[in-house]
């Protein structure tokens, strides 16, 4: 069957490697695809796998693939090769799928979206599922808390449920400026502006109806405790930001009179809810091809993570690409 090339995370900080390991073999069940691209999920893949000094397992270093399927098991009917797929899998040549209509994690791409579109679509997914969960209503001022790929996504998201207002907020000017092309009303540079005070000018004292905490890492902790104190009376937070590195602050004084929403509360089938994001990125409605910054051949793969964790400023999309 020969070999194929993985990235893997040995043992040791930023430790990003490339690995031979044999090609994967399918069942009469499953398939298997020939990537054509992957993309890096900073929140997840830095501060969940490289900066650990522990080894990582290949099998969750990376979950959004595209590519072609270049194999099916003599029960597969639903897929074709030559079939144009995105795959929630790891950072390989190849990977290996099993067809399931509930679970979201194999879906064909429309002939308009790309490869390089197609790879956002797991993080979309989860955005579009947020965004169900969050309870926001037409009018609402919005406050996006973080914008990297999630917080990106969850701006652009909430544009269809027609907000008032939407507010983004961060550390990193690129970041900004990127909000507004993307559609955010206003933004908050937090490195020249105290967030909370910003949202209250920007909001006339009153407070933002929904605050939807994004910041993951180490600047997480203060983010939510911001978020706290920037929901007006009645509102909400919603907490989607993981791997804070340390417990969360939650202030009773502050919490009095609002909601707490963490993460994802919807029942729809991930499926059905990856088919209504990946139409968002063939309309437009997710601009998906503009948050892309940076492609690298798989062989420089650790320089695409150095990336990503040495000039955040720089980088936002950033892609492996595998033939």
């Amino acid at each position: 069957m020969g070999n194929m090339i993985r990235v893997t995370k040995p043992e040791g900080f930023g430790n990003i490697q490339l690995e031979e390991t044999p090609m994967p073999t399918i069942s009469n069940s499953q398939l298997r695809v020939k990537t054509d691209t992957t993309l890096i999920s900073r929140g997840s893949e830095l501060f969940r796998r490289y900066i650990r000094e522990e080894a990582v397992s290949p099998a969750i270093m990376g979950y959004s693939l595209t590519g072609t399927v270049d194999e099916i098991g003599a029960a597969v009917t639903a897929h074709h090769v030559g079939e144009r797929v995105m795959v929630v899998a790891p950072h390989a040549q190849y990977a290996v799928a099993a067809p399931d209509d509930t679970d979201g994690r194999l879906v064909p791409l429309l002939d308009d979206v790309s490869f390089e579109e197609g790879t956002f679509l797991p993080l979309a997914t989860s955005a579009v599922a947020w965004a169900d969960s969050s309870g926001v209503k037409a009018g609402d001022t919005v406050v996006v808390l973080g914008q990297g790929l999630v917080g990106s996504l969850m701006l652009q998201v909430m544009r269809g449920y027609h907000p008032a207002r939407i507010i983004t907020v961060d550390a990193l000017p690129f970041r900004c400026e990127m909000s507004l092309k993307l559609g955010a009303d206003a933004t908050v540079h937090a490195d020249t502006e105290e967030p909370v005070q910003a949202v209250h000018r920007l909001t006339d004292g009153k407070g933002a109806d929904l605050v939807i905490d994004c910041v993951g890492g180490y600047a997480g902790v203060k983010s939510f405790a911001q978020a706290q104190e920037m929901t007006r009376r009645m509102g909400t937070i919603q907490l989607i930001a993981l791997y804070q590195q340390e417990p969360l602050p939650l202030d009773a004084s502050k919490m009095m009179s609002k909601r707490l929403v963490a993460g994802i509360l919807t029942e729809e089938p991930r499926s059905q809810i990856a088919a209504r994001a990946l139409r968002k990125i063939q309309n437009g409605e997710i601009r998906a091809a503009e948050m892309i910054t940076h492609r690298f051949h798989y062989t420089e793969a650790k320089a695409a993570f150095d990336l990503l964790w040495n000039s955040p400023d720089d980088a936002l999309g950033v892609l492996i690409k595998w033939q």
